[in-house]
Formats: structure tokens, C-alpha cells, sequence
């Protein structure tokens, strides 16, 4: 199982993966689409892997003890939401292709990658919201572990500071006498 710190990390690096997704998705957009499988299959196969990672990073979280920390079960809703996103961007570029190669299936199909390039600028708009959610989420859970860290090592300082005070030594007693005291007659 992964720790919180881990997890932190991993939300930010799929933030940072769907926007540069985001950006080949625009970027196959503008062109002709001449060759739709060849162009577009490499993101959409991008897209569901960072999908299905995304999803079992979703599981994990859910099964560790983020849930019940503040705001977590909140978070984790909005990851499951953002996870729905990646997969219906990755659906999309799937649609993109099938709407570009019907023209070799029905003469009545659009020739144009019109249908495509807005199956795609959708694509987009569904990574770009699932990134701001990742990122959002992985703010919270690092300022939540900052949090966390820094209320531990205060505590942990207060419990030294405690224990360096109870163990000084008190003033001396008086030491027993060890000689017996004389008898008198």
C-alpha cells in the first residue's frame, strides 16, 4: 500500500500527464486527421491507461485511512469524478476516430474532420477539468500532511520538553546519616 506522501505526488504527476494529454489532443486537432487511427489511437490508448491507473489510485486511497481524514471522502468523491472524466476523454478520442474513418463505410459521411476534431476539442475539455481536479486534490492532501507533520513535531517537541522538565533533578535531600548515633548513659 501506498502512503499519503506517495499519493500526493502521484495526483500531481497525473495533473501534470492530462495536461500535456490535453495538448497533444489539441494539437491532432488542428491538422487534417488524415490518418485518424495513426493519429489518434496513440492518445487514446494514453488516455485509458491513464484512466485505469488513475481509478486504481482512486481504490487505494479509498481503502487506506485518507477517507477519514478531514475532507477525504470529499476528495475521493471528487477523484472518482475526475476518473469518470479521463475515461469518457479517452471514449471520446475513440469516437474521433470511428467519426473520421466513416467515410470509408458510408457515402453519405462527413469527409471533413469537423465531427472528429470536435469529438476531440470535447477530449480536451474533459482532461482539462479532471487535471484541475487532481491538482486541487493533491494541494489539499499535501497541505493536509503539512499540516499533519507540522502538529506531530510540535507535539512531539512539547512531549521533550515535558519529559526534560520532569527529569531535573530536585534539589539534594539531605543525605542519611550512616553512623549510629552514640548511646547515651
Amino acid at each position: 500500500m501506498i502512503d499519503l506522501t506517495q499519493h500526493a505526488r502521484l495526483l500531481g504527476q497525473v495533473s501534470r500527464t492530462l495536461r500535456e494529454l490535453s495538448t497533444e489532443a489539441a494539437r491532432i486537432r488542428k491538422g487534417e486527421i488524415a490518418k485518424p487511427v495513426r493519429e489518434i489511437a496513440p492518445l487514446s490508448l494514453q488516455v485509458h491507461e491513464l484512466a485505469a491507473q488513475c481509478t486504481r489510485q482512486v481504490h487505494d486511497l479509498s481503502v487506506s485511512h485518507y477517507p477519514t481524514t478531514a475532507g477525504g471522502a470529499e476528495s475521493l468523491a471528487h477523484l472518482a469524478g475526475a476518473c469518470a472524466q479521463i475515461s469518457l476523454a479517452a471514449t471520446l478520442c475513440n469516437l474521433a476516430i470511428h467519426h473520421r474513418t466513416e467515410i470509408y463505410l458510408y457515402e453519405d459521411a462527413d469527409p471533413t474532420p469537423a465531427t472528429s476534431a470536435d469529438q476531440l476539442r470535447r477530449a480536451e475539455d474533459e482532461m482539462q477539468r479532471a487535471a484541475t481536479t487532481f491538482r486541487a486534490v493533491a494541494q489539499q492532501l499535501s497541505r493536509h500532511l503539512a499540516s499533519f507533520t507540522t502538529r506531530t513535531e510540535s507535539l512531539h517537541r512539547s512531549s521533550i520538553q515535558s519529559s526534560e522538565t520532569q527529569a531535573a533533578p530536585a534539589a539534594p535531600a539531605a543525605a542519611p546519616s550512616t553512623q549510629e548515633p552514640a548511646c547515651r548513659r
